[in-house]
């Protein structure tokens, strides 16, 4: 693709032009004029005690002014000291310390005075004070014992030197110290360490303080740090040190942060608009803490905001008003964090917001200065007239002082005068001088004669004419010796006197006459303007495939104007060609010999003129062989020859000559164009036609100077673009379309934000796009306010009203008219709080896990916003039974919309609550209304903590159970059921007993010796019985049943028996092997089927028998070796509160009125016997985990 850029003449110009706006004002200094400081030293100037101190003072007139000096507010006689001179034909002095002279003796505050017989002009308060790097104060560093984790601070405390000095650690190497997040350096130079280790330990800590004004470094002595292991730290410093605060210590323990500094919870700080806010936290913690930093109630300015010393360091470069408000640093770890917050206020020394400027007036003439400044607090104006206040100055009856302005009327030349104006804040203050000259000139132009400028076409062209003249000058511009006036949409006159030709065409080439005139007379100058053609690449490198060993070659032929001198240079991949005589570059080609691989890439031809810049690219593939199909396929030919016909305002026709298809039907061609007056060699998409088709009708905007190209389509890919057709520029208009996206939405409750999409590109339709903004307050009968703003996409009202609606429209406008009128919208100015807190909040309790809370809704007035909602505050006091405090951890459930009730679900039983309501907009909370307290009812308890079996007999068991975790309630008793298992596993009939609740423990006794029990234990309050757990136990044999099966063990009966049984099972299981490889199956569960499991077959309600069998498998009863704790002791489970008991998955929410919806699928383990019914109820905790 080819790219082209204009150089020289359009920039040239511009920039020319942009400085002439700036000095339009200036005097020629061959007329008479007050004087004009033109450099002085700086207000607050540290010099070198060493070097002669220069104090500058610079400053123009005619007649060239004298220069006088005060020091310290009195006049200073330069000529009484013989170390100050003053430099020749300047106001500058040189005080010369090198030879015995001390600095100190010069400090003091000093001012220049210029004057000649027109006025005086007054230089600055120039603060002269020598820079200090004073010594380090001698003092005993002693070594720092720290214990292994904990935190540690060595301070720096550098001596005070003008200015500051830069602190920075190092070792006796010369070496600087490492730094991390753990061990890090604050702005003070304290070095930190968020906690130790043993490798912290060392002797050589020093702290260096570098003084750039002298070039010193100063260096505090080495501070040593040892680092005790808790191993041996108890050993250590009883073998070392007679303190014995550390024997005994505890082993290494994380902490949550604090922090190291700033100290306390919150802090202030002031700084001045314009300069970098430094904002520091640092932290100590185990592990160590990371430090994050959040502004309340805003955002951290983008793209100013930069975060230093591992994120410790909060830096905001150029401050203004709009960064004051709170920071808060939080530093946090593992165990927990901390925070401390930062109120930064921004005040302003004063700044302009308009300077005064010179002023020359005729006599007769009217004028004014204006002298406008901003600060924080607002700055104190006040007037001098050379050099004095202007208040005990000579009156002057053509000058009236009206505050920041002085009016002057049917000036005089006596009332030449050079004015200070003086804006001052206890932040400091601004000086600034202007003079007024009366003068009666004729005109003069500046701008020398017979000025040659050239220009690409198609590009602005810049004609100067500065001038000058008293009053002055009118400016008109002719082309040509008798051309008449120009004037038209062609041209753009600037008050400079610069004459702008925005698109500069070839017949604009010529002579162009600047006359300027005023009372007293008139003078002319001729310029000359020379457009040249573009410099066009008609050839361009194309896309190559290269055999690697062959040749390859790249055209580049170019068309430049013949007045110019092209030079073609070649580029590979952005970078200069290798140096290698393999590549041979001719006039109009780049040839590559013996291509090897390294020679794959981008090669661009860059063509370049003393005025522009063209460029076109080509990648070149090496591979290994040419492929060598029968037909070559490839891309199309560009198409060339295009014409532009039927020009109208809105609408052109295009037509052209396809190029080759490279045996590839052409699919359809597109059309692109370039803006040459706004995005000069960007392209873009405007439509696409046919295949078949070589003509279109394209639709135009207004105010576009367009050129189009033609791209070819077809399967293998699209054709290089064609040359670029001839271009043509279209009338500007009024714009079509309004801004899109407008809203009206307030930032402060004082004010209205109108924004809004400005129009893009061409939608402007002409030059000088504005916007005007119109609002006016809905429902009262006010008129419009509008206001034209620029092309800009935002605008503040302020002094409105809180959230009142507002109506808004946006309407475009250029130089050439008004948009259609736009559609109004509806915004609102900004929110604030809302004022008051529901009434008559009432509690109502629907089950002990869940409550409904009504509220009656606060007044849409005391809103004052957009209503988002009612938010609940809710907080378990204590728990009823155990009738202590806990610690309170505030719950919050937001309710959208007008709504005046809300369910709070999750609730403990048997609990303490408390709640308040407030009501939400888009600003934040209204109050909370007085705190409401609630109690829930009791549940079922949780299952008892444990269970034990201990102290097997032959006919006993005692057992031993703790309380559950979670009464919920108050415990009414416990009940115990138990059978007997024989050993084919089957269940003998339950006996249930039922214990009072202040029990713990049991002994059951008659039970049947050598008999393995499983047991159910469960806990009840009122409401029912809660979850159980069981057990299994086995009372122990007597002696001789022991006996009697060792008699028979040693049979030889039973152990030929026993082997038999040995030898059948292993061909079984050799069999069922054999099978299984297969792929076969063979059935396990008839076994299962005759042995049912008690503990998952319900009790049928006639019988009492058992009912079917369950195959779950964590249902089987336990057999010998099963996996009970050895100390038989049953914990209990995390999942008794969850719906995990209830099968796989629970899908169910809660309705608006917080009733459960949904179902429990999967199995459930059912109760032994017919008791125990309330073990179906849903768990409080499941309840909340399905909330929705």
């Amino acid at each position: 693709m080819m790219t082209k850029k204009t150089i020289s003449a359009s920039r040239a110009s511009l920039i020319l032009f942009l400085c002439q706006m700036i000095t339009a004002l200036e005097v020629p200094l061959d007329l008479s004029q007050p004087p004009t400081i033109t450099q002085q030293s700086p207000k607050d100037y540290i010099v070198d005690p060493r070097e002669n101190i220069v104090i500058q003072c610079e400053a123009k007139g005619k007649p060239p002014p004298s220069f006088s000096w005060t020091r310290n507010g009195t006049h200073f006689d330069i000529d009484k000291d013989a170390r100050v001179t003053v430099k020749p034909n300047s106001g500058t002095l040189v005080i010369n310390i090198m030879n015995g002279g001390k600095a100190e003796a010069y400090e003091g505050v000093y001012q220049c005075t210029a004057r000649n017989e027109r006025g005086a002009a007054i230089s600055n308060n120039i603060v002269i004070r020598p820079s200090r790097s004073p010594l380090w104060t001698k003092e005993k560093v002693e070594p720092k014992y720290v214990r292994e984790g904990d935190p540690l601070v060595l301070h720096c405390s550098p001596p005070v030197g003008l200015p500051p000095p830069i602190i920075f650690w190092m070792d006796n190497s010369f070496q600087r110290l490492p730094q991390n997040e753990r061990v890090s350096q604050g702005l003070n130079g304290d070095l930190y360490f968020s906690n130790v280790k043993p490798e912290d330990t060392r002797e050589d800590y020093i702290c260096y303080a570098r003084f750039n004004h002298t070039q010193t470094i100063q260096q505090k002595q080495p501070i040593s740090v040892k680092v005790f292991s808790m191993d041996s730290l108890n050993e250590t410093i009883s073998a070392n040190l007679s303190d014995t605060d550390f024997y005994g210590a505890k082993p290494l323990t994380e902490r949550r942060p604090t922090l190291l500094t700033p100290v306390g919870s919150t802090s202030n700080k002031v700084e001045l608009r314009g300069n970098v806010l430094l904002l520091e936290c640092i932290a100590e913690g185990l592990p160590t803490p990371v430090i994050r930093w959040i502004k309340e109630g805003g955002e951290l300015p983008i793209n100013r905001t930069f975060f230093e010393n591992f994120k410790k360091t909060l830096k905001i470069i150029e401050v203004s008003e709009a960064d004051s408000g709170k920071y808060k640093c939080v530093a946090r770890n593992l165990l927990g964090s901390t925070h401390h917050t930062i109120t930064v206020t921004v005040k302003a020394a004063p700044y302009w917001i308009t300077a005064p400027r010179n002023l020359v007036l005729s006599p007769g003439e009217d004028g004014t200065l204006i002298c406008r400044a901003n600060g924080n607090p607002k700055p104190n104006i006040s007037w001098l007239t050379n050099g004095v206040p202007i208040a005990i100055a000579p009156e002057d009856p053509s000058r009236k002082v009206d505050g920041d302005t002085i009016i002057f009327s049917d000036v005089q030349e006596r009332s030449s005068a050079v004015y200070q104006c003086n804006a001052s804040n206890e932040y400091g203050y601004l000086l600034a001088n202007a003079f007024v000259n009366v003068l009666a000139e004729p005109p003069r132009i500046l701008t020398p004669a017979n000025k040659l400028y050239q220009i690409i076409a198609n590009n602005p062209a810049l004609l100067d004419c500065a001038f000058f003249g008293s009053p002055v000058p009118e400016i008109e511009w002719f082309k040509g010796v008798k051309g008449s006036i120009l004037h038209g949409d062609l041209y753009v006159f600037h008050d400079n006197g610069t004459l702008e030709i925005p698109v500069a065409q070839k017949d604009s080439t010529g002579t162009y006459t600047c006359v300027a005139r005023n009372k007293l007379g008139k003078v002319q100058n001729e310029v000359h303007l020379e457009v040249k053609d573009p410099t066009m690449i008609i050839k361009q490198p194309e896309y190559k495939i290269i055999q690697k060993g062959g040749q390859v070659s790249f055209e580049c032929t170019i068309k430049h104007d013949r007045t110019l001198m092209p030079t073609i240079t070649w580029l590979k991949d952005n970078g200069e060609l290798p140096v290698d005589e393999r590549f041979i570059i001719h006039k109009d080609s780049l040839a590559i010999m013996n291509v090897t691989d390294k020679d794959d890439g981008t090669y661009t031809c860059v063509a370049n003129t003393t005025l522009d810049s063209v460029s076109a690219s080509a990648i070149l593939t090496v591979v290994a062989a040419t492929p060598t199909p029968a037909i070559i396929y490839d891309r199309p030919d560009p198409p060339f020859d295009l014409e532009l016909t039927d020009q109208l305002e809105r609408s052109i026709q295009l037509s052209w000559i396809p190029g080759y298809d490279n045996n590839s039907p052409i699919t359809n061609f597109v059309i692109e164009y370039e803006d040459g007056m706004r995005e000069p060699g960007v392209w873009h998409y405007q439509t696409e036609v046919h295949g078949t088709q070589t003509t279109v009708q394209l639709k135009l905007s207004p105010y576009v100077n367009y050129s189009f190209r033609v791209i070819a389509v077809n399967e293998i890919g699209r054709s290089q673009p064609s040359e670029a057709s001839e271009q043509y520029l279209t009338k500007a208009a009024k714009p079509d379309e309004n801004p899109s996206g407008v809203q009206g939405i307030g930032s402060e409750p004082d004010n209205l934000v109108i924004i809004w999409e400005p129009l893009k590109g061409f939608q402007s339709n002409g030059p000088g796009l504005q916007y005007k903004v119109s609002w006016r307050q809905k429902d009262v009968g006010d008129e419009w306010t509008s206001v034209i703003v620029a092309n800009v996409s935002k605008y503040i009202v302020s002094g409105t009203p809180t959230f009142v609606p507002y109506e808004i429209k946006v309407q475009a406008l250029n130089d050439l008219g008004y948009a259609p009128e736009p559609a109004e919208v509806i915004g609102h100015s900004g929110e604030d709080l809302p004022m008051v807190a529901p009434g008559n909040v009432q509690v109502h309790i629907v089950n002990s896990t869940l409550a409904k809370v009504h509220w009656d809704p606060v007044p849409l007035k005391t809103v004052r916003g957009h209503l988002q909602g009612y938010r609940i505050y809710y907080w378990k006091v204590q728990s009823l039974s155990k009738r202590r405090r806990r610690h309170v951890e505030k719950k919050i459930l937001t309710f959208s919309g007008n709504k005046t009730h809300g369910m709070l679900p999750g609730l403990e039983p048997y609990s303490s609550y408390k709640l308040n309501v407030r009501v939400v907009n888009g600003k934040g909370e209204g109050p909370a209304s007085p705190d409401k307290l609630f109690k829930t009812p009791e549940g079922v308890p949780s299952s008892p903590s444990f269970l034990k079996i201990s102290n097997p007999t032959l006919d006993s068991l005692t057992l031993e159970w703790g309380p559950p975790t979670h009464p919920n309630g108050v415990l009414i008793a416990y009940t115990i059921k138990f059978q007997p298992i024989n050993s084919t596993h089957e269940l003998g009939p339950l006996i249930e007993i039922r214990i009072p609740a202040n029990e713990t423990s049991l002994i059951l006794s008659n039970l049947n010796y050598s008999t393995r029990y499983k047991f159910y234990f469960y806990a009840q309050t009122s409401v029912g019985s809660g979850s159980q757990i069981t057990e299994e136990a086995v009372t122990i044999m007597d002696e001789a049943m022991a006996s009697r099966q060792v008699d028979i063990a040693t049979q030889g009966w039973f152990i030929g028996l026993m082997c038999a049984v040995a030898l059948l099972i292993l061909i079984l299981l050799i069999v069922c092997f054999i099978r299984r490889n297969k792929g076969g199956k063979y059935p396990v569960k008839e076994k299962e089927d005759a042995h049912a499991d008690p503990e998952i077959q319900p009790m049928k309600e006639d019988d009492g028998t058992f009912g079917e069998y369950s195959d779950a498998e964590d249902h089987k009863p336990l057999k010998k070796g099963s996996r009970t704790p050895s100390d038989r002791t049953v914990k209990k489970e995390d999942s008794d509160d969850s719906l995990v008991d209830y099968g796989e998955g629970v899908n169910g929410q809660f309705n608006e009125d917080g009733s459960f919806i949904g179902q429990y699928s999967g199995k459930k383990e059912k109760e032994p016997a017919e008791g125990n019914e309330s073990s179906e109820a849903p768990s409080p905790v499941n309840a909340m985990n399905s909330f929705v």
